[in-house]
This record gives structure tokens, C-alpha cells and sequence, in this order.
């Protein structure tokens, strides 16, 4: 590789990192906002992002596409159902960290490559290679094992896994017009007549707005979710121009782990035994679909390079 390549590639696998440890801290954020309501959270979210990626725009004068996306029916409609699909997973993972189930939500992004393989051949009709329908199988194994042996049904779970995966499938057909900060944009945009009700419905019916009545430090706290759910997207975004897929795919189990350990190091979850069976099963999933990858990758260059 000559020099300039490689220094892309480190600059992308440090963005790349810096995100998902970003996303991987997000359970100390959350719980930090207690004890404000997860719906409440939710409105702040969205809001200060809007405004956060409108201030970005603006400074950057990258205003010329709102036209143009405005006169798409079929475009806007993918944006919306990716907007729903997105503030759906928000306020799970919301409602999982401040009622002490973060775990739940970290076996929810573990699940979250297997759901994705899994929409591709339900959706998209791939065809996956053996080791993919071992890896999927396995995934399989490990939710019936949850909630037959375990005893506890992973709803949280598979309603983040999926809504992030269905997520990610709308992306992937809408994407290709907007950027990441576009796209975050409009999708903010979308969502915020609705967060507004959220809001003047809690000021009016739910007891008050908690925004400015913990102290000042709370309130910047709640105005900071804006810069939270900014940052670590376009900086993944920005990594993912830069490294290879497999580098992605690595990084990316970085964040449940994370998650996991501070659920159970810094906000006092207790993680059953039987639940710890059931993360190894989906573990030894995800080290089936990383081999599949590198293995694939590797083939796919070598025939380039005989070629």
C-alpha cells in the first residue's frame, strides 16, 4: 500500500474506534440523566441533534440538497420509516439503561449482525455461504435457549437487533442519496414535530418538564445528547470510507461489550448464569460469521491478485 493509503486506513480505524467506544460509554450517559423519564430523554435527543447537524450544515454551506430531496415522495417515505425505525431503537435502549437492563440491550447488538444476515436472505434473498447458515442456526439456538432455559424472553433484545437491522436495510436503499450528516439531518427533522408534542404533553400532562429542574448541570447534560448521537455517527461514517469491511465488523463488538461491562462493573447489574450461557452461544455465533469474512475477503483478493 503506498503511504497515503495507509495513513488513511489508521486514521479510519481510529475513527472507527472512537465510535464505537463512544457508543460503548453510552450506558454511563444514560444513566446519568436519572431521573428523567426515557421519553423525555428521547425528545432532547432528537431535538438537540437537529439542531446540532443544522448548525453543521450551515457553517458548511451544504444547504443545495434539501431542495432536491423535498421534490422525491419515494425517498422521503424511505427516510421516514428510517427515521421511525431509528427514534424505535433510541427509546428501547432509553427505557433498557435507566430501567437497569442494560445488559439486555447489549445482547441486542450482539444479535445485531445475525438479524442482519438474517433480513438479507428473508428481504433481500441473499444466499449465504455454509458457515453463515452455522452462525445463523447458532444465533437461533441461542434465542430459543434465552427464553425456554433461561426462562427470560429477550424482548428487549430482539427489538433492538431488529429495529437496528431494519434499520440499517432502509439505509442501505435511501443512503446512497445523503450523506450521514444529511441523512441524520432530515431524519431529526422528521421526528421533531413529534418529539415537540413529547415534550409540551410532559409539561402539560406528565408533572412538568425535568430539563431545568436538577440544576444547570443537568440540563447541559440532556443538551449534550445532540453532540452524543452526532459525533460517534459521523465519525463512523468517516472510518467507513476508510478501512475494509472485516476491520468494521471487528471493531463494531467492541460497543455490547463495552455495554456489558458497565452494566455489570458500574451500574450494579446482575447478570445470571444461565444469561452468561446464553452470551457465549451468540459469542461463538459472531466468531463463526468474523471467520466467514476474513476467509471470504481473503479468497476474493487472492483471486483478484491471480487475475
Amino acid at each position: 500500500m503506498a503511504d497515503r493509503d495507509v495513513s488513511e486506513v489508521t486514521r479510519g480505524t481510529a475513527m472507527g474506534i472512537a465510535a464505537y467506544l463512544l457508543w460503548g460509554l453510552f450506558p454511563l450517559y444514560f444513566d446519568a440523566l436519572k431521573p428523567t423519564g426515557p421519553w423525555e430523554i428521547l425528545a432532547h435527543r432528537i431535538l438537540w441533534t437537529l439542531v446540532l447537524c443544522g448548525a453543521a450544515l450551515l457553517i458548511l454551506r451544504d444547504l443545495g440538497w434539501i431542495r432536491p430531496v423535498l421534490r422525491q415522495p419515494r425517498l422521503l417515505a424511505g427516510v421516514t420509516i428510517a427515521a421511525l425505525l431509528i427514534s424505535t431503537n433510541w427509546i428501547v435502549y432509553i427505557v433498557a439503561v435507566t430501567s437497569g437492563h442494560t445488559s439486555d440491550a447489549a445482547l441486542g447488538y450482539f444479535l445485531n449482525p445475525l438479524v442482519t444476515v438474517a433480513l438479507g436472505v428473508v428481504v433481500l434473498r441473499e444466499r449465504l455461504r455454509p458457515l453463515q447458515w452455522v452462525a445463523v442456526g447458532i444465533g437461533v439456538l441461542a434465542f430459543v435457549y434465552l427464553a425456554v432455559v433461561a426462562g427470560t424472553f429477550p424482548v428487549t433484545a430482539l427489538a433492538l437487533a431488529f429495529s437496528f437491522g431494519l434499520y440499517g436495510l432502509v439505509k442501505n436503499k435511501v443512503g446512497v442519496h445523503l450523506n450521514a450528516l444529511q441523512g441524520l439531518t432530515l431524519e431529526t427533522a422528521i421526528l421533531a414535530p413529534i418529539a415537540a408534542a413529547v415534550l409540551v404533553g410532559i409539561a402539560v400532562w406528565g408533572g412538568g418538564l425535568d430539563f431545568a429542574r436538577h440544576g444547570a448541570g443537568h440540563a447541559a447534560l440532556l443538551a449534550f445528547a445532540g453532540v452524543a448521537t452526532a459525533v460517534p455517527l459521523l465519525l463512523f461514517a468517516a472510518a467507513a470510507r476508510r478501512i475494509p469491511l472485516v476491520t468494521v465488523g471487528l471493531i463494531q463488538f467492541a460497543t455490547p461489550i463495552m455495554q456489558l461491562l458497565c452494566a455489570v462493573l458500574f451500574l450494579g447489574e446482575h447478570v445470571s448464569p444461565e444469561r452468561w450461557i446464553g452470551f457465549g452461544i451468540v459469542w461463538i455465533a459472531l466468531l463463526l460469521l468474523t471467520v466467514d469474512t476474513v476467509v471470504t475477503l481473503r479468497r476474493a483478493r487472492a483471486g483478484r491478485l491471480a487475475a
